[in-house]
């Protein structure tokens, strides 16, 4: 049952006000293509204006005209023990104060790497780099110089990032605006990618089967974050261990979004998987930009210096990133804080299922850890075409009356939420007190206009 809100007189109408975020898009588009530097920043597909931030700290966000947010983004998952952490932001300040970037090796680069393979044993060596897009990118290089074939097979809606072997049929920004596939790839180099249904074996072995005998690699995310939230199917999961290794070609896991967020380990110990290579990013820089891939010796190995499957980049191992990387994972194995994360997003998930369910609207979700996800629908996605079929208006009018009453989700159906150790009962509870009153805008199709989201007061 929830303890109502609507007695403290806090209008939020007045705090609602977007004016500065409105002023600083318009400059942005004049400056950057859609006023951006990442497409789903700019809530085209919402029919809203996308907030300019300032400030943040535990759970919540601040925006340029001061309105505050509970956030469930985390800067896509990297805040998992909230927003400017004192000792991350202390690490951060002791390392600039040192030097903000040498282009040369560090031992903190090793400290990072340790905390790495303490937690994933599937890794034995690790390469940093300075995004999950080169994480991944990287990987599938390695694979095809490891095995010396040239095909790789992905799945429907899993995003690996924008290079071009991988652009084939992902899911998260290219979905969210309605380009299945990216101009820009040649004909000749996305030939040699597949991609194949989410979760479904059937199809899956059909494509094996044609081109098993040039496989270098399988890519897949073993937990969906660019669908919404969609784990993959144990079993499922099992037959691509099971044909890989069988075939000789590399199982890479797509770690950048569930690696440290679904558990310790990430999924590969939730599912008791091991693959070959871990792509990593997001959570290893604690909230920096930064990424890394990792795996067996034998198949590390064969990268430049010591092999011949050339990768580089002037500021990977950067010493910011690596200090705030080892600060926030020194500061998750000492919690181990899952099961409190776990419950926080049950918490969450079970009263926004409550109060559908109690109004009528079809609602669904799921969750491990601290990532979950949502969808206006009555029974759970197990795939992109599932959720493709998910209700828009819906989640569109939900969105808009979540944000313009300082409720920060996703703004898109295509990518999972995240929670962190600051998010107490109160922040739940506020939560879930604002979406009960947002019902008569979820329910009834009203235009909400991208300077007037829909508001009330508590």
């Amino acid at each position: 049952m929830l303890r109502s809100l609507v007695g403290s007189e806090m209008c939020i109408r007045d705090r609602n006000k977007i004016d500065k975020s409105i002023k600083l898009f318009e400059e942005a588009q004049l400056l950057m293509p859609g006023g951006v530097n990442s497409p789903v920043r700019a809530f085209k597909n919402i029919g809203g204006n996308p907030i300019f931030f300032e400030k943040a700290s535990g759970a919540y966000l601040y925006d340029a005209d001061g309105n505050e947010y509970i956030d469930y983004i985390g800067s896509w998952g990297p805040m998992i023990m909230g927003h400017s952490h004192p000792k991350i932001v202390d690490a951060i300040k002791k390392q600039a104060e040192l030097g903000t970037s040498y282009g040369a090796p560090t031992g903190i680069e090793s400290e990072v790497a340790v905390l790495i393979k303490k937690c994933l044993p599937s890794i034995e060596k690790i390469r940093m780099v300075n995004s999950g897009t080169e994480a991944t990118m990287s990987s599938i290089r390695l694979a095809r110089g490891y095995t010396n074939r040239d095909k790789i097979i992905k799945f429907d809606g899993c995003y690996h990032g924008h290079v071009d072997s991988l652009l084939i049929k992902a899911g998260s920004g290219v979905l969210t605006f309605g380009l299945p596939d990216s101009p820009g790839i040649p004909k000749d180099l996305a030939k040699h990618t597949l991609s194949c249904p989410f979760n479904n074996k059937e199809e899956f072995l059909k494509v094996f089967e044609s081109v098993k005998d040039d496989l270098a690699a399988v890519i897949v995310e073993p937990i969906a974050g660019n669908m919404g939230f969609v784990p993959g199917d144990i079993d499922f999961l099992k037959l691509l261990r099971e044909v890989t290794t069988a075939n000789g070609s590399i199982l890479i896991f797509d770690e950048v979004m569930s690696g440290f967020r679904v558990s310790l380990g990430g999924a590969q110990e939730v599912f008791g998987i091991i693959p070959d290579l871990t792509a990593l990013g997001k959570v290893i820089g604690g909230g920096l930009p930064v990424g890394a891939f990792g795996g067996k010796q034998e198949i590390m190995d064969q990268l430049a210096p010591l092999g011949p499957v050339y990768q580089a980049g002037t500021l990977s191992g950067n010493p910011l990133a690596m200090a705030a990387g080892s600060a926030l994972l020194n500061l998750i194995i000492d919690e181990n804080p899952y099961e409190k994360l776990e419950s926080k997003a049950s918490s969450l998930l079970s009263g926004m299922q409550h109060i559908m369910d109690s109004a009528g609207i079809p609602f669904s979700s799921n969750q491990i850890g601290g990532m979950f996800g949502f969808f206006f629908s009555e029974t759970l996605p197990k795939n992109i075409d599932d959720v493709t079929q998910t209700n828009d208006e819906t989640f569109i009018r939900f969105l808009n009356a979540c944000i313009g009453n300082g409720i920060y989700f996703a703004p898109s159906k295509y990518e999972a939420g995240f929670i962190s150790t600051k998010h107490t009962d109160l922040e739940i509870e506020k939560t879930l007190t604002i979406i009960n009153l947002s019902l008569i805008h979820i329910s009834e199709p009203t235009r909400l206009l991208s300077i007037s989201y829909a508001v009330f007061c508590l």
